[in-house]
């Protein structure tokens, strides 16, 4: 049994509180910009002669001065929110591909990561959690207490209001407050209640060591396969492609499953390694760092060709209503949009291309990090130009982001050490445990 280390437990309190103070100096920043100050913002946005639209609703309805403060607002006022749902897509994504991984893994009958199927049900214990932080962003948005959405404005899809946009009115069909409330809530519960039976099954085959149970097991993995291959699609249509509706990628779905995918295979690196290091999973050896580490590699590689097959199609297509949203990201983003490629293809690339250094625990741990902070950083630049726009780069925007940021790192931690605390670390009733703990990589 895992005990939860006093020491990380300290300092996952310590980031949480930190967060918490650093958010709300920025939420006090942030409400305390009045119009004045927000036209200055404008002014020191646009001085630079960049003049393209960071959203879709920038080029419909009203374009005077009036019109373009108001929007201005909005999106200077969504930094609180916009923070926090970037955090939260991107943890509750990561958990749920945590499981997808998990489920993945029983359903080929792999026997190489039978002794970190616990870490990946740690990591998945996330997920009611995260799903709840989500359910509460919803009700804001729907309740127009939050402003992620534009097409949640009534008066767009409204014909004859000077605000109407034909586009959103011909997709009101999927674009509608209450079916957004009931895709959110079934991705919610249903991930979540996922996460509770393979967990539950898990820990009967090991107290029974029957196959049936097995068997049972394996069938609710590949339930859940299905399941999340549905939820991921719609949830990455829901929670980041509608915040700029005007857009649409048919390869989006797969770009920011992977982006997750990623984070989570490297999130179970890190935990891996610290319970082999810190004397709990001594069965942890090289062979498994290594193939740990093929999936890392692998998932860099597949994400990068994602991200540039849809760069590449819409750029050369050159059609305005689809490159503006990259325009927007090039003009105001530049120090996030195309740098966060280093961190998640390039050195990814020149480090873990080889075989050998695979093996090596603090080169994969390295890895694995950037890995992660390049990923919440990619996941940054899908939320916050379509919600925030120029106006990132305030105090009050870093104290906001950084501190939701630090916050749900601590309450990632905090859960998924909890509950992996509570979790006999190795799964004894499955029947491949025995080829795991002899697993020794052929090449």
């Amino acid at each position: 049994m895992y005990s939860f280390s006093p020491k990380l437990r300290l300092y996952s309190v310590i980031l949480i509180v930190v967060g918490l103070v650093l958010f709300g100096a920025g939420y006090f920043m942030n409400h305390g910009l009045d119009d004045v100050k927000i036209e200055h913002l404008m002014e020191a946005a646009h001085s630079g002669g960049h003049s393209a639209p960071s959203h879709s609703s920038e080029m419909v309805g009203p374009q005077d001065h009036a019109a373009h403060l108001e929007h201005a607002k909005l999106q200077v006022h969504n930094q609180p929110l916009a923070a926090v749902h970037t955090i939260a897509v991107f943890l509750f994504a990561l958990s749920c591909c945590a499981l997808f991984f998990y489920s993945i893994q029983n359903a080929a009958h792999a026997g190489w990561p039978i002794i970190i199927l616990r870490v990946m049900e740690a990591i998945a214990s996330y997920i009611p959690w995260g799903g709840a932080v989500l359910i509460i962003i919803m009700i804001l948005n729907v309740t127009h207490n939050g402003h992620l959405f534009h097409w949640m404005d009534a008066s767009l899809t409204t014909p004859g209001d000077s605000h109407f946009d034909p586009i959103l009115y011909e997709k009101k069909l999927f674009l509608n407050i209450p079916f957004y409330a009931i895709r959110t809530i079934i991705y919610v519960v249903g991930a979540s209640f996922f996460a509770w039976k393979l967990k539950s099954l898990s820990k009967k085959v090991d107290e029974t060591k029957s196959r049936k149970v097995y068997a049972s097991y394996y069938s609710w993995s590949v339930g859940y396969i299905a399941f999340f291959g549905f939820a991921s699609a719609a949830w990455a249509w829901d929670w980041l492609m509608s915040i700029d509706p005007h857009w649409y990628s048919t390869m989006y779905i797969w770009y920011a499953m992977v982006s997750a995918l990623a984070s989570s295979i490297a999130v179970i690196i890190l935990i891996s390694v610290y319970l082999k290091k810190a004397g709990y999973l001594p069965q942890f050896n090289d062979n498994h760092l290594h193939d740990l580490g093929v999936f890392l590699f692998a998932t860099s590689m597949l994400w990068t060709y994602t991200w540039f097959a849809q760069f590449m199609l819409y750029w050369y297509a050159n059609i305005p209503e689809e490159v503006n949203y990259f325009f927007g990201r090039f003009q105001y983003y530049s120090e996030t949009f195309l740098p966060v490629m280093i961190f998640v293809f390039l050195i990814p690339l020149l480090v873990l291309v080889s075989s050998s250094i695979k093996r090596n625990y603090k080169v994969v741990t390295t890895m694995a990090v950037i890995v992660v902070l390049g990923q919440w950083v990619n996941y940054f630049n899908m939320v916050m130009p379509g919600t925030v726009g120029p106006y990132w780069k305030t105090p009050s925007g870093f104290l906001l982001t950084f501190g939701a940021l630090i916050l749900f790192i601590g309450l990632f931690v905090l859960i998924v050490m909890t509950a992996l605390s509570k979790l006999k670390l190795i799964p004894t009733g499955n029947p491949f445990l025995k080829e795991s703990e002899i697993y020794e990589y052929p090449f």
